[in-house]
């Protein structure tokens, strides 16, 4: 198959839909639904050559635009994947500016006080004539010594040991990765001399939609560098749910899964390792975070009973493993923990972030909130604390709105609507020409269009408005956002009825899995004192217009804080330290999982929230005024 403008050939089986072939050139299509051909988002163009759709038809015709995720080649064809159907770079928060985050090239003072990975330098007294003793056991007796700890060594280890041992007359250089309780470590190099070269380690988020790596100098506790990039599993499904059904019902889905996650962070790590000319088995450690989901597909577990009741995970505490075996591009002996979780839908990037932003260590009562996908939060003083997830759906990704997209160049990431809805003021990504509207465009959105009267408290269009925006079709009413003749591609770009309905229901699961938490613990939102808003979504979150709509506590502005990509954080402190490691663990065992799916209360909290900014006014008495129309 050869795919244009790309002009790149592949050979292909009959058996793979042009979707998986794609993916493996390093094409990765668009695809909200997870293969079953109902987004429509993954279109390409027969330019030569025939394909054959899922009922057997075949398509010859050139120009023919077909679904990539439903036709399989015929002989040789030639496909062309439009702009439109490509998932491109997007805002990816890889590096913190923010106070109090360790900056990309800050050091510690001191470096790491109890490093998951250990590097020991020893010197053994060569063996005498008459002695028996074996290599192995002079050097664990050595290293136990020195360590106070039982060390272990497989018998790659054993095949190294001997030459290591006498290149440099008996001095080397040792790599232990430590198990979380500290009391044992394996080896995972043995190097002849005192070695002085540096060791690394790369701390891993394993996000739904964006996957970032930081490179660390595990010595001296210093940044080297952060890259992030789009997950390739978007391509089998914007969500978590489509994930695990592509998983369980394509042929050989779990692995395809498995593959595209391993081959992002493969990718990250190889453009850092060339940025700063390290060779790969110089990374001799791997902490990665992510959902339950990521996690499993990110260890090639099957995820499919997170979605059965009753909802139970494979494991929530997963045991380290190599990085040999998962395919990743450092050293093969590598150790890789991946960080633990709570519950099926509550995982290691929650209990990771909780941890390192410090939710309730000063005994306050806070309220840790990362939304995405999913909504998981997360509330306590630090003595107890409760956590949930809500499905808000893809909409704040862009996904299920008509001229929705991820925050990429040319999206709308704010805007602003004079009153009567006659003007808008767009601002985009990259300051280009809008092309569609992301997850921050769309919360401004809403709330500028009740500002200025063009949606009720109920989401509906105004009926009397005499705009030219606003346009009444036969099965929709929509508002323009921007003109065809003022966008990139020459279509208008726009928000329907059905975007707003859509929206509404993601902003109101958010506030009612807020509200089905204060109430399991009989507070009210006034007693937070702090609002944490982690990930790379609430990077640009507009807070006062999130507040505006009901998605988030009417509390002052000032209680609210931006923690950044704290699942990054958590890694990297377990990265370096394995107390920070229990100490996360030790925060999900701590975490209380409220399953709002067995919750009336949280029905009830999602339906009242269903109204901007909410059915009961006095919850949000800022906005009071505003909105009592």
């Amino acid at each position: 198959m050869r795919f244009l403008p790309d002009n790149l050939e592949i050979e292909v089986g009959e058996a793979e839909t042009i979707l998986e072939v794609a993916s493996r050139a390093g094409i990765t299509l668009r695809g909200a639904c997870g293969g079953d051909g109902t987004c429509g988002r993954c279109l390409v163009v027969l330019r030569e050559g025939a394909v054959r759709d899922r009922g057997g038809d075949i398509v010859a015709e050139p120009g023919a635009v077909v679904r990539a995720c439903h036709s399989f080649p015929v002989g040789d064809p030639v496909i062309e994947v439009p702009e439109t159907s490509r998932l491109r770079e997007h805002q990816v928060l890889a590096e913190e500016e923010e106070a109090g985050i360790l900056q990309a090239g800050a050091e510690t003072t001191t470096g790491p006080a109890d490093p998951l990975l250990r590097r020991v330098r020893v010197s053994l007294a060569p063996p005498e004539p008459g002695e028996t003793p074996d290599d192995w056991g002079r050097l664990q007796a050595e290293l136990a010594r020195v360590t106070g700890m039982a060390v272990r060594a497989d018998v790659d280890v054993l095949r190294e040991l001997p030459a290591a041992l006498r290149e440099k007359n008996w001095a080397v250089t040792v790599d232990l990765g430590l198990d979380e309780a500290g009391s044992g470590a394996g080896i995972v190099m043995v190097q002849a001399g005192h070695a002085r070269v540096p060791v690394y380690g790369v701390a891993v988020d394993l996000g739904t939609t964006t996957v970032v790596v930081e490179l660390v100098d595990l010595e001296k506790g210093r940044t080297v560098g952060a890259l992030g990039t789009y997950n390739r599993q978007a391509a089998y499904g914007d969500d978590v749910i489509s994930r695990i059904i592509y998983a369980g019902e394509r042929s050989g889905g779990r692995r395809q899964l498995q593959e595209a996650v391993v081959d992002t962070v493969n990718t990250l790590i190889d453009d850092l390792r060339r940025r700063h000319r390290i060779d790969r088995e110089a990374i001799r450690l791997a902490v990665c975070a992510g959902n339950p989901t990521m996690s499993h597909l990110f260890l090639g577990v099957d995820p499919a009973f997170i979605r059965l009741e009753p909802y139970a995970p494979a494991a929530n505490f997963w045991p380290p493993c190599r990085a040999g075996e998962l395919g990743l591009v450092i050293h093969p002996r590598a150790p890789v923990h991946v960080l633990p979780g709570v519950a099926s839908y509550l995982g290691g990037d929650v209990t990771g972030g909780v941890t390192a932003s410090g939710c309730g260590a000063g005994g306050e009562i806070v309220l840790y909130v990362d939304v995405g996908t999913n909504g998981e939060m997360v509330l306590g003083d630090g003595d107890w604390l409760v956590g949930c997830s809500c499905s808000a759906g893809p909409a704040f990704e862009g996904s299920g709105i008509s001229c929705g997209m991820r925050a990429t160049d040319g999206a709308i990431e704010w805007l602003g609507v004079t009153p009567g809805g006659f003007e808008v003021i767009c601002r985009t990504i990259g300051g280009e020409r809008p092309v569609g509207i992301c997850g921050s465009g769309l919360i401004a959105a809403l709330a500028g269009l009740v500002r200025a009267g063009v949606v009720d408290r109920a989401g509906r269009f105004a009926a009397e408005l005499e705009t030219p925006r606003l346009r009444r079709t036969e099965s929709e009413t929509e508002f323009v956002l921007a003109w065809a003749r003022e966008t990139g591609h020459g279509k208008d770009v726009v928000l329907t009825g059905a975007d707003i309905q859509n929206l509404l229901r993601a902003k109101a699961a958010v506030y009612a899995g807020i509200r089905s938490m204060l109430a399991a613990v009989g507070l009210e939102q006034d007693q937070i004192v702090r609002i944490l808003i982690a990930g790379g979504f609430g990077r640009f979150l507009p807070l006062r217009d999130a507040v505006a709509i009901g998605m988030l506590p009417d509390v002052p502005l000032e209680r609210y804080a931006y923690v950044g990509n704290a699942s990054l954080r958590g890694a990297r402190a377990a990265l370096l330290s394995g107390r920070r490691l229990a100490g996360i663990g030790e925060t999900a065992r701590k975490i209380t999982y409220l399953e709002l799916g067995d919750e009336t209360r949280f029905m009830d909290e999602f339906m009242s929230a269903m109204f901007i900014p909410h059915t009961d006014l006095d919850l949000f008495p800022s906005v009071q005024g505003e909105w009592a129309q």
